[in-house]
């Protein structure tokens, strides 16, 4: 894998999919608008099992991600979650 296609994580977007501040269909259209490469397609990602939200990786260290039945502030919506998806991005492991 070349490096302009690794998976780091450098950078993570998350938003909850129920934010009305900021809907996440239109962080979703603007981080396409960047034109960057999608080195992943749209999966899940998991907590104790379950569904937690879905991402999508680009190049140039980017990942959108959002996080299933959270608004604004994800970690007062879904602690569980978002303390799950910091840790991981934090310690450089696969969300």
């Amino acid at each position: 894998m070349s490096d302009d296609t690794k998976i780091t994580n450098n950078f993570c977007y998350n938003i909850g999919d129920h934010d009305l501040c900021v809907p996440y269909t239109g962080t979703e259209a603007w981080v396409q608008s960047l034109g960057y490469k999608v080195i992943e397609e749209w999966r899940s990602w998991k907590v104790d099992g379950q569904v937690a939200g879905y991402l999508r990786a680009y190049a140039n260290n980017l990942t959108f991600l959002t996080v299933k039945g959270s608004g604004h502030t994800v970690p007062e919506y879904k602690p569980k979650e978002a303390l799950a998806f910091y840790s991981r991005w934090l310690d450089g492991n696969k969300i």
